[in-house]
This record gives structure tokens, C-alpha cells and sequence, in this order.
């Protein structure tokens, strides 16, 4: 028999979606005030992956990855996701985002976006909100599933989160978790 034992804590990130540098800058202090201090923000990138948002948000669309400072529980995605929805509604006008925020959490095991969208391999974690298994770890680098979004299972992408995974093992280290 197995005995139940608390997970070990993640590293928090959120992809941004947008088009408009100002309203990024304000989006980023308020997820500084709302989750956390943010320990990097990756260069914006053209973000041409898809058109879903194009509709809502516009053309010539940028995203940008960031990650936050200090560890997580696991358990409080629901709540951060919760948190991003508000902060895309407060900037949205008529209704329409102007900014797309999806949090994700990297684990030693795997990546973790969190969605109010459900499917096969989306598991209810409650309050409306899923946990899409995005990425795994196997053989020295995080590698996608067949359902991983194409931006996600990119070379450069991956680095990102392989990258950022090398310092959350330092922090696990150092905090002795």
C-alpha cells in the first residue's frame, strides 16, 4: 500500500497574449500584485501559431512567457487561473480581451496549463477549472503529447521550460524539498 505524501511545490508561469505594449505593462504589475513577483519575463515574440484570438484580441498578435518568484502549491491553480480571468477582464473593452493569460505550472515530471475548457486528457481540479497535461519529462527534456498545442511542442519553447525547469531544481535544492 501506498502512503498518500504531499506533492512537492511547483514553479508558477503564465503565457501573455496581446498586441498592445502598454497594456502589458499594466497586466504585468497586476499579476505581480495578485500572484506573486515576477522573476522573468521572457522578449515578446510574434505569436503566429493560430487565429483564434485574432477575432477578439486582433491581428499582429505578440506573446510573452513569464515566471514568478518563490514556490507554489500545486492546489492553488484553480485559484491563480480564477485570478487571470479577472485581470483579463479588467482590461477587456466591450467585452473582448485584450490580453490572453493562461497560467501553467512546471513540475520535475511535467508541464501543467491550467483551462476552463474540458477534454480527454483534462482533469477537473475544481472551480471550473482543468489541468491540461501540456508537456512531459522523459530522457533529459520536456517533450509533447499528441494533444500539445504546436507552440507549446516547439524546439524553442521547450528550452524555455527545460531551461526554467534547471532552476526550479535549484530551488528545490536549496530549500531542501
Amino acid at each position: 500500500m501506498g502512503i498518500p505524501k504531499d506533492p512537492k511545490p511547483i514553479k508558477l508561469f503564465a503565457s501573455l497574449i496581446f498586441r498592445e505594449e502598454a497594456v502589458l505593462n499594466d497586466v504585468l504589475k497586476m499579476l505581480g500584485d495578485g500572484i506573486g513577483t515576477i522573476q522573468e519575463k521572457r522578449p515578446p515574440a510574434p505569436f503566429f501559431h493560430t487565429d483564434y484570438y485574432e477575432k477578439e484580441t486582433g491581428k499582429d498578435l505578440l506573446r510573452t512567457f513569464i515566471l514568478f518568484a518563490g514556490l507554489f502549491q500545486r492546489e492553488s491553480l484553480p485559484r491563480i487561473k480564477l485570478k487571470t480571468n479577472e485581470i483579463e477582464l479588467a482590461f477587456a473593452e466591450d467585452r473582448r480581451r485584450r490580453v490572453n493569460i493562461d497560467p501553467g505550472y512546471i513540475s520535475l515530471e511535467n508541464v501543467i496549463l491550467a483551462t476552463t475548457k474540458g477534454y480527454s486528457h483534462r482533469i477537473y481540479i475544481g472551480s471550473g477549472i482543468y489541468a491540461d497535461l501540456t508537456l512531459i519529462y522523459k530522457s533529459g527534456t520536456y517533450r509533447p503529447l499528441e494533444w500539445t498545442y504546436p507552440d507549446y511542442g516547439e524546439a524553442t519553447t521547450i528550452s524555455v521550460f527545460n531551461e526554467w525547469r534547471e532552476n526550479y531544481k535549484q530551488v528545490l535544492r536549496c530549500q531542501k524539498v
